[in-house]
């Protein structure tokens, strides 16, 4: 999308000159020839820039500044006059200019600064759409967290994230440790710079090393050319190590060494090289465990939790559940095209009473699908697997998650057909005496 700049100037040749100019660059310009077109298009769509004369015909750009900044709080406004004093730079800068700039000026450089001011402006938009991310997940008018641990958890993500301080993040599979690390790089300063996620666990052991720190040609059998290595991706922005119980213990001892000197040596290298990347950690195991079972080193363990967030499980936390699951099903209804209202009090209870042993990711899964399958204005229990569970359940048989599935799907086809086995057995896709005998299998009345 192309950056808007409104250009505010009674001279004609001004304004033919900056739209050429702005215009090559590759922006949208508007244009207008003085301060009572200005303040009646104040109700429009905000700028990214604003390029403000100083003196116009029926006004002061300096009177006009505070105005456009109340309006248009995130658009930055360049002030240029043919009359520039430094007393009259300081004075604009005070009242919210992003900069201000005399006649004439050499055009490149202007476009430079135009080219600033929107980065800028950009920059202050994600923070602010950030910020309100963060604060609807633990406050505002539709909070998704709403349990005490999760806000405390939050309230502290806000505190560090402008740091660089290391982080470690522990709770259960599936407890939102990702998306925690996500909050983190995106509210910090680094937010322009990458993040770079790696699964320790999943990194070949012979290999890891030479994945993290980068290796040079020869070092090893099939190093047929220089490799980068994970820190030197991150270089100005995060790297998140998850699963770093997983990670062998010698690799361990490399990776302190690399926290503490800030330094790193490529496998097979004879230099090092200074690395400026923030180190995020996270686990799954109980630190206990892993420090009692020598799965992760004391001192590295004491190097990068600086400061550490523990996610609950959802079972512990069953206030979340709902606000979660409506978060979710609005997420995937419009996803698919769908109009829903909500969840049956009855689902609700359900989803309110079941466990999550696969935490936040198998609720998520859960209402995604109870989206697809739901044929009502809301999802009630049948359109639910844990509904189908528990039915199961109460009936004396054991079913799996997937299993659960399945039985619904099953239920809810024949509904939709009304007992025709046939019918339902094409439309599932599967033999008709594939269906009487799951029909059997999960004791399914008909």
């Amino acid at each position: 999308m192309k950056n808007q700049i409104y250009v505010v100037d009674d001279d004609p040749l001004v304004r033919e000159m900056l739209r050429d100019l702005l215009t090559a660059g590759g922006h949208q310009v508007t244009e207008f020839t003085n301060a009572a077109e200005l303040r009646a298009g104040l109700d429009g769509r905000p700028p990214d820039v604003v390029v403000l004369d100083w003196q116009l015909p029926d006004g002061d750009g300096l009177e006009l500044l505070p105005l456009v900044k109340r309006q248009w709080p995130d658009s930055e406004v360049i002030i240029v006059t043919g009359f520039g004093t430094f007393d009259l730079a300081v004075e604009a800068t005070k009242r919210g200019a992003f900069h201000f700039v005399s006649k004439p000026f050499e055009p490149k450089g202007f476009l430079v600064l135009i080219e600033r001011a929107c980065e800028r402006r950009q920059l202050v938009a994600e923070k602010g759409a950030l910020r309100q991310a963060v604060t609807a997940l633990s406050g505002g008018a539709s909070p998704i967290f709403q349990s005490p641990a999760m806000k405390a958890v939050v309230r502290t993500l806000e505190r560090v994230a402008p740091s660089d301080v290391s982080v470690l993040i522990t709770g259960e599979s599936g407890t939102g440790k990702e998306v925690i690390a996500d909050l983190l790089h995106a509210t910090s300063p680094r937010v322009k710079g990458p993040l770079v996620k790696v699964n320790c666990a999943a990194l070949p052991r012979e290999l890891i090393e030479s994945e993290l720190f980068g290796a040079v040609k020869g070092a090893f059998t099939g190093a047929i050319a220089d490799r980068e290595g994970l820190f030197r991706q991150a270089e100005g922005g995060t790297l998140l190590l998850d699963e770093i119980s997983e990670m062998p213990i010698d690799t361990q001892s490399k990776l302190l060494r690399v926290l503490q000197e800030k330094e790193i040596r490529p496998v097979g290298g004879r230099s090092s090289y200074k690395s400026d990347a923030r180190v995020i950690a996270a686990t799954n195991r109980r630190i206990e465990d892993a420090l009692r079972e020598g799965k992760l080193r004391e001192d590295l363990f004491y190097r990068i939790s600086a400061v550490t967030l523990a996610l609950p499980p959802l079972r512990d936390r069953r206030e979340d559940i709902l606000p979660m699951a409506h978060a979710f099903l609005r997420r995937f209804a419009a996803q698919a095209g769908r109009n829903l209202e909500g969840f049956t009090p009855a689902a609700a209870a359900a989803l309110r009473s079941f466990d999550w042993p696969g935490n936040v990711r198998q609720l998520q899964n859960e209402v995604q699908r109870a989206v697809l399958l739901c044929d009502g204005a809301r999802v009630d229990v049948p359109d639910l697997a844990i509904g189908a569970g528990t039915e199961a359940a109460e009936t004396g048989t054991d079913f799996s998650l997937l299993e659960g599935i399945e039985r619904n799907a099953i239920v809810q086809m024949l509904k939709d057909t009304q007992g025709n086995k046939l019918e339902a057995a094409k439309r599932l896709g599967i033999g008709r005496q594939t269906l009487y005998n799951k029909i059997k299998q999960y004791g399914i009345e008909t």
